[in-house]
C-alpha cells in the first residue's frame, strides 16, 4: 500500500507541466522532483497506514491469555480434595498449545498410578510369602475410610487390622494410629488413651494412610519369625552354625528397617533425636552385655554327633556342620521345575531343629517381649513411598525402626528389644546406580555390614560369584534362581520389585574403602566417575537375601482419559524406569495396550542384533501395509461387503536397546516404527533417555509434544517438551517447579486438553483473524481515499479518530471474544473427543481462512467507502463530514461482523458492544460540540448533531452495513445449513434435551455421514477415511493370531 501510494503520488506530480501552487517549495526556493517527492511520500504513507501493523494485537493476546489462564485455574473440576488444591498454571503464554498436542509422553509411577506403595509380597531365601490376608484387605479397602477417620485411635488403626488381630496373637501387632496423607490431616489431632494429656499431631505425614501402613503379616512368615529365639542369634555369631533361613529372615527385615533415609518423629514433637520412653525404660544392651547374657544359657546337644563332649563348637569346619544340621542333610540340587519345592522344604527343616535347652530368662520367651505395650507411637517421614512401605512392612513383623540420628539407627527387634546400629556410611539412591546402601556396625557381631536394596537388573549382577565346590555357594545360586523367578512373577502382576542383599566386611576392608571414598569425594577432576567406582567397590560380592513386591495402584480415571485422548488423535507413550513386565502390566490395566495389539518387543544387548530386529519389524509393518492395500483394491473391484481388518501395532523397548535406537544410524528407523504404532512403551529408561526421546520426536516429526510426570527423574523430559505438566504427588515438587501446568491427577489432563485446550486455541486463532480483518478494513478506507486526494497522504477523519478508533471504540469487543467465546460446550467436547483434532490440523487458522478474511476486509471497506461517496457525489460536503459517514458505518460493520462470527453470546458480549457504540457517539458529540475551530480550514463544529438529525445519514449507514455484511452472513448461513463443520453440528447438540442428545452422540459418526471437512475417528472405534491412515488405528483385528505378538 505504501509503495503504491508513493508511486501514485510521483505519477500524479509528473502529470503537471508546472509544479502546482499548493505544493510547498523548499527553504532554498527549489521544488522537489517527482521521484524525490515520491520517496518522501512513501514514509508519509507508512505513518498514515501504520494502523495496519497490529501492535495492539500483542497486548490483546497477552490479556486474552491471562484471562484464559484465570479461567483454567478457577475450574472446579480440577479441584483435588485430598491435597486441597486446584490446577496451577505456571506458564502464561502457551495456553493455545494445549489445543494442538499430538504426542503425550507420560511417566508411570505417580503419574498413571497413585504412588501409594503397599507391601504385597516378598521372597526370602528363595521362599515366597504371598501375604494373601493383606491382599484381601486391600481388595476390600475403601478410600472413604480416610475421610471418616477424624479421630485417630492409638490401638489398631484400621478395621481390617482389628479383625485380623482377633484371630492372631497380639505379639505381632504394633501398629501406629491411622493418619491421613498429604494435607488432609487436621492441624491438631487428639489421640485417646495417652492419659489426661492427649498428644497432638500438628503436621501432616506423607505415605502414612491406613492402606499403606496396616500391613497384615503372612501367617507362614510370621510363624517362622516368631520362632526365632536368642539361641538362634547366639549361633549367628558363627556363620557356619546358623540356620540359613533364620539368618536370612533376620537380615532381610533389618535391611528393610535400616536401609533407608526415613525420619522418625513423635506425635507431639518435630523430627525426633531423643530416645523414646520405651527405650529409656529398657536399657540398651551393649555387645558385652549380650555376650554375658548368652553365657548363662545352657544349650543341649543338637545330636550325638553334633557337639561332642569337650569340643568347642566353633572349631568344627563348615562342611562337617552342614552335614549334621538337618537343613543341609536334606538339601539336594533339583531341577528348575522342582527347585522351589525342594529349597522351601529344605529351608523349612531348619525351623524344626530342637531348641529346648534354653533356660528361662528375660528373653527366652519371645511372647513376653512382644506383649509389652509401647508408651507412644511413631510417625515415619520418608523421601519416597517405597521406603515408607518397606519400613511399615518390617514394623508389621516387630522389626520397628525406633529412631535415627546422624550416627546411629535404633531398631526394636522382637524379643531383643532395641538394638543400636552404628551408622558408618550411606550411599543414597541415584538413577545411574539404581540402588541404595547403608554401612552399619552390627551390635551383635560387631561386624561391618553393608545392606543394599535396588533394582534386580543391577543387584543380580553384583552378587558374589558361586562355584559348585561349596554347598553354601550352591545354595546361594539356587536362591538366586528362585528369587529371579519370583521377581518375574511379581513384575507380571504389576508390582514394583526390589532386591535386598548384604555384604559382611572386615574392619580392614572397610577402612581401605573409606579412605578411597574420601579421596573420591574430595577429588576435583572426574569426581562423579570416581564416586561411582567407589560405590561399585563397596556394593560387590553381595549375598542375596530376598526380594519385595510393592503394589502401586492405578489412578482413578486413567483408562477413560487415555481412551478419550486417543480418540482425539493423540499418541501416548509411556516412559518408565520400571521393569518391562511391570510396565506392560500397567499398560494393559490402563488400556494403553489391548489384547488385540500386535506387539513388537525390542530387548537386545548388542547393537548389531538390535539393528537386525529393527529391520525385521519394518519389513513386517510394510508387509501388512501391502496386504491391506491389496485387500482394498480387491474389495473395490469386487464390491465386497467384507470389512478390512486393521492391525494395531505396539512397541516395547528397553533402556539398552533405546540407547541404540537413539543413535543417528537407527533413529529414523525407530521413528518410522513408532509412527505406525498406536502405543509405545520405553521401560528401564533413564531420565536422560526420556528427554532424548521427547526431543527426537519433537524435532524430527515437527509435532506438538506434552510430557507429564511427578518426580525429579521426569524434570528433563518436562523441560524439553513443548508443554510440561507436573503432577503434585508424593515425590516432591521438582516436577511441578519445572512444569508449565501442575495438576493433581492424570485424569485432569482430559479436560485440560479436550476442553480448555480446544477453547484456548480456537478463541485465540479467531481473535487474531478478527484483529487482522479489523485493522485492514480501517486502513483500506484511508487507502481508497488516497485516489481522490492525489495520494497526498491525508485522511478524511481527524487525528483523534485515527488514534481512538482501534484504541477504545473497537479494542474491548475482540478481547471479550477471545476470552469468553465457546464454539462447543464442555460436556459436548468431553463426549466427542474427536472435535479436538481441529486444533491439531489448524482448522481455525489456515492459509485459506486467512486470505478469505483479508479479501472480505477489502470488500467491506469498499462498501463502506463508496456507498457514501456515490450518495453525496457532486455535493458540497466537506472532508470531515464525508469521513463521519464512513467511520460510523465502519464501526457498525466491524462490531456486527464480530457478532456474526461469535459462537456464543453472553450479557458481557452485549454490554461491551453497547458500550463501544455509546463511547463512539459520546466522544463524537462532545468533540463536535466544543471544537469551534480545531482543524482549520475544516470546521467539525456540530457536525455529528447535524448528521443525526438527517434521515439520509441513517439510510446510508444501514445500506453500507447491509451491503458489507451480506456476503459474510450468507456464507455462514449456507455453510451451517448445507455444509456444517463438526463444531457446528456439535453446537446443535447443546440445545437438545438430554435423551435426544445422548442418542445423537451415539449416531454422531455413521458410515453415511458426510464429514469431508473434518477427519475424525468414529465413536465405535472404526477408521472411516483414508486420510487417517497415518493416525493411530482405532479398529482392532478380530483374529486371535495377532494377540500379544512378539518379535
Amino acid at each position: 500500500m505504501c509503495l503504491f501510494g508513493a508511486l501514485g503520488y510521483g505519477i500524479w506530480l509528473a502529470g503537471y507541466p508546472e509544479p502546482p501552487l499548493f505544493i510547498l517549495t523548499e527553504p532554498s526556493g527549489e521544488r522537489l522532483s517527482p521521484a524525490l517527492a515520491a520517496f518522501y511520500m512513501f514514509w508519509t504513507m507508512i505513518i498514515l497506514l501504520q494502523v495496519l501493523i497490529p501492535i495492539s494485537l500483542y497486548v490483546s493476546i497477552e490479556l486474552v491469555k491471562l484471562a484464559q489462564i484465570y479461567i483454567i485455574q478457577n475450574d472446579k473440576d480440577f479441584y483435588c480434595e485430598k491435597s486441597d488444591s486446584l490446577i496451577e498454571c505456571r506458564a502464561l503464554n502457551i495456553c493455545e498449545d494445549l489445543g494442538q498436542v499430538q504426542y503425550i509422553f507420560s511417566d508411570k509411577t505417580g503419574t498413571l498410578t497413585e504412588n501409594k506403595m503397599v507391601f504385597r509380597r516378598c521372597s526370602i531365601a528363595g521362599v515366597e510369602y504371598s501375604h494373601e490376608d493383606n491382599a484381601k484387605r486391600l481388595e476390600t479397602y475403601q478410600e472413604s475410610d480416610l475421610h471418616s477417620e477424624d479421630i485417630l485411635d492409638g490401638g489398631v488403626s484400621s478395621k481390617s487390622a482389628t479383625c485380623w488381630s482377633k484371630s492372631h496373637s497380639p505379639k505381632s501387632i504394633r501398629s501406629a494410629p491411622s493418619n491421613r496423607s498429604l494435607n488432609k490431616l487436621p492441624t491438631s489431632l487428639e489421640i485417646p488413651g495417652e492419659g489426661d494429656g492427649s498428644a497432638r499431631h500438628s503436621r501432616s505425614v506423607a505415605f502414612s494412610s491406613p492402606m499403606e501402613k496396616d500391613v497384615v503379616p503372612d501367617p507362614g512368615l510370621l510363624k517362622k519369625f516368631s520362632s526365632i529365639t536368642p539361641h538362634c542369634l547366639y549361633l549367628s555369631k558363627w556363620a557356619e552354625k546358623t540356620s540359613l533361613e533364620t539368618s536370612y529372615i533376620i537380615d532381610f527385615f533389618l535391611a528393610l528397617a535400616i536401609c533407608n533415609t526415613v525420619v522418625v518423629s513423635l506425635p507431639n514433637q518435630p523430627r525426633q533425636k531423643v530416645r523414646m520412653p520405651s527405650i529409656i525404660k529398657t536399657p540398651m544392651k551393649s555387645l558385652e552385655e549380650i555376650k554375658q547374657m548368652f553365657q548363662r544359657f545352657s544349650v543341649r546337644k543338637l545330636s550325638a554327633s553334633s557337639l561332642s563332649a569337650g569340643k568347642d563348637p566353633s572349631s568344627e569346619t563348615p562342611n562337617s556342620f552342614m552335614n549334621k544340621v538337618p537343613l543341609f542333610s536334606r538339601l539336594k540340587l533339583a531341577s528348575p521345575a522342582e527347585g522351589d519345592r525342594t529349597l522351601e522344604g529344605s529351608l523349612n527343616s531348619a525351623s524344626e531343629m530342637p531348641l529346648d535347652g534354653l533356660e528361662k530368662s528375660d528373653f527366652a520367651n519371645p511372647k513376653d517381649a512382644t506383649n509389652k505395650p509401647t508408651t507412644c507411637e511413631l510417625y515415619y517421614e520418608a523421601e519416597s513411598p517405597d521406603e515408607a512401605a518397606l519400613v511399615h512392612a518390617a514394623r508389621a513383623y516387630n522389626c520397628t525402626l525406633q529412631s535415627r540420628t546422624p550416627d546411629q539407627v535404633t531398631v526394636e527387634f522382637g524379643f531383643l528389644g532395641p538394638l543400636a546400629f552404628q551408622l558408618l556410611h550411606i550411599l543414597p539412591f541415584d538413577s545411574v546406580r539404581k540402588r541404595m546402601s547403608v554401612v552399619v556396625r552390627h551390635p551383635m557381631s560387631n561386624e561391618v555390614v553393608v545392606y543394599t536394596k535396588g533394582a534386580d537388573s543391577v543387584i543380580m549382577d553384583l552378587l558374589a560369584l558361586t562355584s559348585e565346590d561349596n554347598r553354601t555357594e550352591v545354595l546361594q545360586m539356587e536362591i538366586r534362581t528362585l528369587t529371579q523367578r519370583h521377581l518375574d512373577k511379581y513384575a507380571k502382576g504389576g508390582l514394583r520389585t526390589l532386591c535386598i542383599a548384604k555384604r559382611v566386611m572386615t574392619d580392614g576392608e572397610y577402612a581401605e574403602w573409606l579412605n578411597d571414598h574420601n579421596l573420591a569425594e574430595t577429588s576435583i577432576d572426574n569426581r562423579e566417575e570416581l564416586l561411582y567406582e567407589s560405590a561399585l567397590k563397596l556394593e560387590t560380592d553381595l549375598t542375596l537375601l530376598g526380594a519385595t513386591g510393592i503394589e502401586d495402584r492405578l489412578q482413578e480415571g486413567v483408562p477413560e482419559t487415555i481412551e478419550s485422548l486417543r480418540k482425539a488423535g493423540i499418541k501416548i507413550w509411556m516412559l518408565t524406569g520400571d521393569k518391562e513386565e511391570t510396565a506392560v502390566n500397567i499398560a494393559y490395566s490402563c488400556q494403553l495396550l489391548e489384547d488385540t495389539y500386535k506387539i513388537f518387543s525390542i530387548t537386545r544387548q548388542e547393537r548389531a542384533s538390535c539393528e537386525v530386529l529393527v529391520d525385521r519389524i519394518i519389513e513386517d509393518i510394510e508387509r501388512h501395509q501391502i496386504s491391506n492395500n491389496a485387500f482394498t483394491k480387491e474389495e473395490t473391484s469386487h464390491n465386497s461387503s467384507f470389512e478390512k481388518e486393521n492391525v494395531d501395532f505396539a512397541l516395547i523397548i528397553d533402556g539398552k536397546s533405546l540407547d541404540f535406537a537413539l543413535q543417528e544410524t537407527l533413529e529414523k528407523k525407530f521413528l518410522y516404527i513408532t509412527q505406525h504404532c498406536r502405543a509405545v512403551i520405553c521401560c528401564r529408561a533413564t531420565p536422560l533417555q526420556k528427554s532424548q526421546v521427547v526431543k527426537l520426536v519433537r524435532n524430527s516429526l515437527k509435532v506438538m509434544t506434552l510430557a507429564i510426570g511427578d518426580g525429579a527423574n521426569d524434570v528433563s523430559m518436562i523441560q524439553v517438551a513443548d508443554v510440561g505438566v507436573g503432577i503434585s504427588g508424593q515425590e516432591g515438587m521438582q516436577a511441578v517447579m519445572s512444569s508449565d501446568y501442575a495438576v493433581s491427577h492424570f485424569k485432569h489432563l482430559r479436560k485440560l486438553l479436550l476442553v480448555h485446550g480446544h477453547w484456548c486455541y480456537t478463541r485465540l486463532a479467531n481473535m487474531i483473524l478478527y484483529f487482522f480483518y479489523k485493522n485492514l478494513m480501517f486502513v483500506s478506507l484511508l487507502f481508497w481515499y488516497q485516489f481522490f486526494c492525489g495520494f497526498a497522504g491525508t485522511s478524511m477523519v481527524d487525528v483523534w479518530m485515527l488514534i481512538l478508533f482501534n484504541l477504545i471504540f473497537t479494542s474491548v469487543p475482540p478481547v471479550i471474544y477471545g476470552v469468553l467465546d465457546k464454539d462447543v460446550s464442555a460436556d459436548t467436547l468431553l463426549a466427542l473427543p474427536e472435535l479436538y483434532k481441529s486444533g491439531q490440523t489448524s482448522e481455525a487458522y489456515k492459509k485459506s481462512t486467512f486470505w478469505v478474511t483479508i479479501l472480505d476486509a477489502f470488500y467491506q471497506s469498499l462498501a463502506c467507502f463508496f456507498i457514501p461517496y456515490f450518495t453525496y457525489f457532486g455535493s458540497g460536503m466537506d472532508i470531515y463530514s464525508f469521513g463521519n459517514f464512513i467511520i460510523t458505518a465502519t464501526l457498525f460493520v466491524i462490531l456486527l461482523h464480530l457478532l456474526i462470527e461469535s459462537k456464543s453470546m453472553t450479557w458481557i458480549h452485549w454490554t461491551v458492544l453497547v458500550l463501544s457504540i455509546a463511547a463512539y457517539f459520546i466522544f463524537t458529540l462532545a468533540v463536535d460540540a466544543i471544537c469551534l475551530n480545531c482543524m482549520p480550514p475544516a470546521n467539525p463544529y456540530w457536525m455529528m448533531q447535524t448528521h443525526m438529525a438527517d434521515p439520509m445519514f441513517y439510510l446510508v449507514c444501514v445500506m453500507s452495513v447491509v451491503v458489507a455484511l451480506l456476503p459474510r452472513f450468507a456464507f455462514r448461513v449456507f455453510q451451517g445449513t448445507l455444509f456444517p463443520t463438526p463444531q457446528q453440528r456439535a453446537k446443535q447438540l447443546d440445545v437438545m434435551p438430554p435423551g435426544e442428545r445422548s442418542s445423537a452422540i451415539k449416531r454422531w459418526f455413521l458410515p453415511n455421514t458426510d464429514n469431508t471437512l473434518f477427519h475424525a475417528v468414529p465413536a465405535d472405534g472404526s477408521k472411516p477415511t483414508k486420510e487417517d491412515e497415518e493416525a493411530p488405528c482405532m479398529q482392532s483385528p478380530k483374529d486371535s493370531e495377532y494377540r500379544n505378538y512378539n518379535v
